[in-house]
């Protein structure tokens, strides 16, 4: 069992945390927590907050680091977070960051742990330029590191894997930029609170899991 269960899992694009916050997810029980759900989520059952939000994206703004930040804090107030959670995609600024302290101290709650995905951005690169997708069960695979065991079939559900439009070399290089000026400054802001622990996030899953857990105990 791990001892530290309120997480934020943090890294560029490419890193390989999403996939790796799927296998915890499932093996300890915690809530994976993506803010596009959320958001998605209050938009379709029409709550307040998810009014407030349907208001900025429809007039094409940016759903204001206030809104999101209290709709996170509703959502980790739910049964499925009383195990732990994997935060993963916020906060993505600094502002954000403190938003999400202050939201979490309302609630009563505090992150035990910030997992940083630390990664060479050549190998970045080439993960993102690499990857297939299941469109039925979201499972991520990639063709230079963790292929499909058949052709360009999906080993879990059996469905044809695609290649999302944004995994071309521009997109991705464009994705790493506004991860650097954005969301790097948030490790030196862990750092600061001695939440941060890191794992080397080149190794294949089947090595990083396993640092992960370490980590995490």
């Amino acid at each position: 069992m791990i001892k530290n269960r309120n997480l934020v899992f943090l890294g560029a694009p490419g890193a390989g945390k999403g996939t790796l916050a799927q296998m915890l997810c499932q093996e300890m029980k915690l809530a994976h927590i993506s803010t596009g759900d959320i958001l998605r989520n209050e938009m379709k059952n029409g709550t307040e907050l998810g009014k407030k939000a349907q208001s900025y994206v429809t007039s094409g703004g940016l759903v204001p680091d206030d809104l999101v930040a209290d709709m996170v804090a509703k959502r980790l107030q739910e049964n499925d977070c009383q195990n732990g959670f994997v935060l993963d995609g916020f906060p993505r600024t600094i502002p954000q960051a403190d938003l999400l302290e202050k939201s979490l101290s309302k609630i009563g709650k505090k992150l035990d742990m910030v997992v940083y995905f630390e990664a060479a951005e050549d190998l970045l690169i080439k993960r993102l330029t690499a990857r297939l997708m299941c469109k039925k069960c979201n499972s991520i695979y990639n063709k230079l590191f963790t292929p499909p065991k058949n052709g360009n079939i999906c080993d879990k559900c059996g469905i044809e894997l695609y290649q999302r439009p944004d995994d071309s070399l521009e997109t991705a290089k464009d994705r790493l930029r506004v991860y650097n000026e954005q969301t790097a400054p948030l490790v030196p802001y862990y750092e600061k609170k001695k939440l941060l622990k890191v794992i080397n996030a080149e190794l294949s899953k089947d090595k990083s899991y396993p640092e992960l857990i370490k980590v995490l105990s």
